[in-house]
């Protein structure tokens, strides 16, 4: 099996991604189709209705999203799942009959979208660690990046499922659709084989579980990073329910058909970003601000398309850059992090990425409204430009990465955390294997051998550190480097160079 699509050879993962694909056509379109009556059925055209409207779907996020990656460590996942679905199509029912009876008014909207963020936010993090119970830890990146596509596969049918049958019989029946949709994986997650989903190590009951996973994150300069870079983006530049709809009816004059073709042609881009992150398997911080740079460079062009044609072309690379770098953040995360705690550390990263659009989102829909839908997209592109360079600045200065031209591909070499981890194993690996003499010198050692292997006695200068714990190694900063490093429980391993065992099974992340 071709190495982008590994994660189907395994028959509970295929169930899951059919749940995933389906649960995500229903969720594009009940987020057109809310948009959509928001805009034109229940106001006039109001930009701050949409910001609100987005806000309350994610203010749960800041308030219960912390709970979410407690029942992930916690709880029977799968059954968690099956519950959350049953919730959400309830509420898609809900606010169909509303709309069918010409009864919806606008806070039935606002009510509805904030008990779906109830929901969403407690079974986000149980959603994203349950995938490590489908596939092995060495096929966990390829999976992670497999259900980004399924959700962007959904994107290019949802929004232009929903802008037909909104134009043909009206945008009630969408929520209708759902909710048949929304209980179909259900199904298949109760038919999938409990025999092969693989155990995972869970939280034992007791208090301060979140500030365990609070402390552990502290400890962790690069998912600091992650946090940081992603949080900003997705404030004010992942905002494309609220631009989208008043570019394409305000800017450009267009309906309901267009501007659900737009989040069609955005997909374009994003399932093209995903299928290619699931072909990589070490993600690092590197890659998320590299992705969140770019994505600020194209959304730029797109507040400055002159046309319909060229702002949906500009979206393709936009949305390309967008789910390149939710994607690194969430496999980087994932593969770094201990199964224990897992859920909790996804939960604070999920509590500053889609809690942040509370804030986000309701000053982009005013800008919208107040300053034009142009510079809603602007001030998306230029924050992302900004955190992305600041965050780069900050890495290069604290983890001490150094850049060099070439004039091949990639054009730029880096050499940072996980390049000084990765040449401290093979030197550890080679110290092992070359003999020594009865006086303790080393047999056959070339005269590179010795300096070289002086980087690996124990210092106590700031610049380097032999750092042997294996989730800091890619996060040497003001934190991270100490003669003894810290592993996450606080216990101090010792300055000592580190046995073979130990080096090779360290993981490399970071940088």
């Amino acid at each position: 099996m071709s190495k982008t699509f590994q994660s189907f050879h395994y028959h509970n993962y295929r169930l899951w991604f059919c749940s995933n694909l389906l649960a995500s056509i229903a969720t594009w379109m009940q987020q057109v189709a809310q948009s959509w009556i928001t805009l034109t059925v229940l106001t006039n055209h109001s930009g701050t209705a949409m910001g609100v409207t987005t806000a309350l779907q994610f203010l749960p996020l800041l308030l219960f999203g912390a709970y979410g990656g407690i029942l992930a460590d916690r709880l029977n996942r799968r059954l968690v799942l099956q519950i959350s679905q049953a919730a959400l199509a309830t509420t898609a029912l809900l606010l169909g009959i509303l709309v069918l009876s010409d009864t919806a008014q606008l806070w039935h909207v606002f009510a509805i979208a904030f008990a779906t963020g109830i929901i969403n936010a407690m079974s986000s993090p149980v959603r994203q660690s349950f995938v490590g119970e489908l596939v092995p830890r060495s096929a966990l990146t390829n999976a992670v990046g497999l259900n980004s596509a399924a959700f962007n596969a959904a994107r290019l049918v949802g929004p232009a499922a929903s802008g037909v049958i909104i134009a043909l019989i009206g945008p009630g029946w969408v929520f209708i659709v759902n909710t048949v949709i929304l209980l179909i994986p259900i199904i298949l997650m109760h038919i999938m084989r409990t025999s092969q989903l693989r155990d995972v190590a869970q939280a034992p009951k007791k208090k301060g579980l979140m500030r365990e996973g609070l402390h552990y994150v502290k400890n962790r300069t690069d998912i600091i990073v992650i946090i940081v870079v992603a949080s900003v983006v997705s404030a004010f530049g992942l905002n494309f329910q609220i631009t989208q709809a008043v570019m394409a009816t305000q800017v450009y004059g267009l309906g309901a058909g267009e501007y659900g073709l737009l989040g069609s042609i955005m997909a374009i881009g994003s399932l093209a970003g995903a299928l290619l992150s699931a072909r990589r398997t070490a993600p690092g911080v590197r890659l998320v601000i590299g992705s969140a740079f770019l994505f600020g460079v194209f959304e730029g062009l797109c507040a400055l398309a002159p046309s319909y044609v060229t702002f949906a072309l500009a979206l393709i690379p936009t949305g390309l850059f967008m789910l390149t770098m939710i994607t690194a953040a969430n496999s980087a995360i994932q593969l770094s992090t201990d199964e224990e705690i897992r859920g909790r550390v996804l939960s604070i990263y999920l509590l500053f990425y889609l809690g942040s659009t509370p804030i986000g989102a309701p000053a982009v829909g005013w800008i919208a409204q107040h300053l034009g839908p142009r510079w809603s997209l602007g001030v998306g592109a230029i924050a992302s430009i900004l955190v992305a360079a600041i965050a780069a600045y900050w890495a290069i200065r604290n983890w001490h990465v150094t850049l060099t031209y070439t004039r091949h591909r990639p054009f730029i070499h880096a050499y940072g955390p996980r390049e000084r981890a990765q040449e401290e194993r093979e030197l550890l690996e080679h110290a092992q294997a070359v003999p020594t003499g009865i006086d303790g010198t080393e047999l056959g050692a070339t005269h590179l051998d010795a300096p070289r292997l002086e980087k690996l006695r124990p210092t106590h200068t700031k610049k380097h550190r032999t750092c042997n714990d294996k989730k800091s190694l890619s996060n040497i900063g003001p934190k991270d480097t100490k003669p003894a490093a810290i592993n996450p429980s606080g216990k101090t391993i010792g300055g000592e160079v580190p046995s073979i065992k130990k080096s090779t099974n360290m993981q490399l992340h970071g940088s």
